[in-house]
This record gives C-alpha cells, sequence and structure tokens, in this order.
C-alpha cells in the first residue's frame, strides 16, 4: 500500500501563532521538530497498518520546513516549491490513500491561524458554492484520482470542517481553539500516540476508488479590492464583485492549477502596510 501524506505547519501540534511557523524565528526553529515529530508519528502509524511506501509532501509556506535528518528513515520526503499539485503533489503517482497532517481551518473560519492558501489577504473560498478549507480544495483534488483521505489532523475546528468532507477518515485534534492565536495544546507525548493510533486505524481505508472527474467553479473573496481586479487579469478568472473573483475549470486538476494562479497573482499585488 502506497501512502501520501500532505503535511501543513500550522496545525502541528503546540503551534499558536505567527513566529512559530514563520522561516528564520526562534518559534520556527522549534516548531520544526514538532512538526516532524507529528509527520513520524504518522509515518508510524501508517507502516504499523500495512503501508510498504510512504511519501511525505512537505506542504506549508517554502516547504522546506521538515527536518530530513530527523525524518523516519522508511519514509521519503519531497520538499521544496513549484510543484504542479503544490500540497497535493503525489496524488496522481497511484497512492491508495492520503493523510492530511498539521492541516487548519479555512479563511474566513474561526480557528487557529485559520486562512486559505493566503495568511489573510483572503476572506473566503467557495468550491461549488461551499466554503472551501485548504483541506476540502484537497480532498477534492484525491476523489479526482479516487485517492481516500484517512486521516486529518490539526486543530479541533479543522477536524470539525473534516468530518463534512472526508466522512469516515480519522480525526486528530492535537489542540482546541481558543481564538486565531491561542489554543489548549496537547503535549507531543500524548499527540505522538493519537497520530500513531489514528493513521494504523486509517490504513483499513486505503484503497483506490473510482475517479470522480467533472466541471469545478471556485471563487475567491478578497480583503481589498484591488486584490480581486488584480487577479481578473487571469483567462478564464472574472470579476463578480468588488472583492470577489471567480472561474470556472474542466476538472478540479485544472481548477487547483488556476487557483494557484490567482493566489500568486493576488500575493503579488499586496503592497506594504494598506496591503
Amino acid at each position: 500500500m502506497r501512502i501520501l501524506v500532505s503535511a501543513d505547519m500550522e496545525g502541528a501540534t503546540g503551534v499558536t501563532w505567527t513566529d512559530d511557523v514563520v522561516p528564520g524565528t526562534e518559534q520556527w526553529q522549534r516548531f520544526r521538530r514538532l512538526f516532524t515529530g507529528d509527520v513520524n508519528a504518522t509515518v508510524a502509524g501508517l507502516y504499523a497498518g500495512g503501508a510498504t511506501d510512504v511519501l511525505v509532501n512537505e506542504a506549508h509556506s517554502s516547504q522546506r520546513n521538515l527536518l530530513l535528518e530527523d525524518l523516519d528513515p522508511r519514509a521519503r520526503m519531497l520538499t521544496g516549491r513549484h510543484k504542479p499539485l503544490s500540497m497535493m503533489q503525489g496524488i496522481d503517482s497511484g497512492v491508495d490513500g492520503v493523510v492530511f497532517v498539521g492541516y487548519h481551518a479555512g479563511a474566513g473560519a474561526d480557528g487557529v491561524l485559520a486562512h486559505t492558501y493566503l495568511e489573510n489577504q483572503i476572506t473566503g473560498v467557495w468550491l461549488d458554492g461551499v466554503p472551501a478549507s485548504e483541506g476540502r480544495l484537497n480532498a477534492a483534488l484525491a476523489a479526482e484520482y479516487g485517492v481516500p483521505v484517512l486521516m486529518v489532523t490539526g486543530d479541533d475546528k479543522t477536524c470539525e470542517d473534516a468530518t463534512d468532507y472526508a466522512p469516515g477518515a480519522e480525526l486528530v485534534a492535537v489542540k482546541e481553539c481558543v481564538s486565531r492565536y491561542a489554543a489548549v495544546c496537547l503535549p507531543p507525548q500524548r499527540t505522538a500516540v493519537a497520530l500513531t493510533e489514528a493513521a494504523e486505524r486509517g490504513m483499513s481505508r486505503a484503497r483506490r476508488g473510482h475517479p470522480r472527474r467533472g466541471g469545478h467553479r471556485i471563487e475567491v473573496e478578497f480583503d481589498a479590492s484591488h486584490l480581486a481586479q488584480a487577479a481578473a487579469v487571469v483567462p478564464t478568472v472574472e470579476q463578480i464583485g468588488v472583492r470577489r473573483v471567480g472561474f470556472d475549470a474542466p476538472d478540479m486538476t485544472e481548477a487547483m492549477k488556476a487557483f494557484k494562479v490567482v493566489t500568486a497573482i493576488a500575493a503579488g499585488a499586496v503592497q506594504g502596510k494598506y496591503g
């Protein structure tokens, strides 16, 4: 059984604020170790449940945060940016299941460091009319390849979100959201046990199913009008409101590629303190 682990950082054990996840800070160096610990606990459970190959796709920011030297030696790691499918690179390689480690709630929702792709310029994303976190977007992409989501980890808000887009997946809340920058956290000794046990149970669902293909619509709302104007220069993207754009795509793979372009253009249009 071949498994893909998509590893984000905001939902990792103990993470509660900006410095914990921004490369170069003292806190980031500390939480790289905890992040790697969450991944290792997950990998251990996957192998205990019957996995024969685990690919860990680094999915946070620079996508160079996990400590390769401390990674479970049975796993392989895909690191670095500019991957065609970004957080889900590898989903098209014939895997039998995917795990979302360290995920978070979406833009406009309650949750620790909640956002969707851009840290604070996006106020909402909708997939086919439904509010969409990164988890929902990535689960829809996985479904296009017939790959089930085996487990989702993050704060309690992340797990609540996942009950809708990944019914039946194992859920591990490593912390309880108090606010965007505060949480009741479990120590890594406890989260490691929970992650390993859940990953092992999740392996019972690992098997490729029938691909679910079809068209999709994504709409994105920004916190300022000029970001929508900037994104609307992308072919197929239409400005449908003062701060909102939308586009249609023939399948989820193309939808996510277009979404990456929209967010990159918007990020490039942000200028200083005024955004």
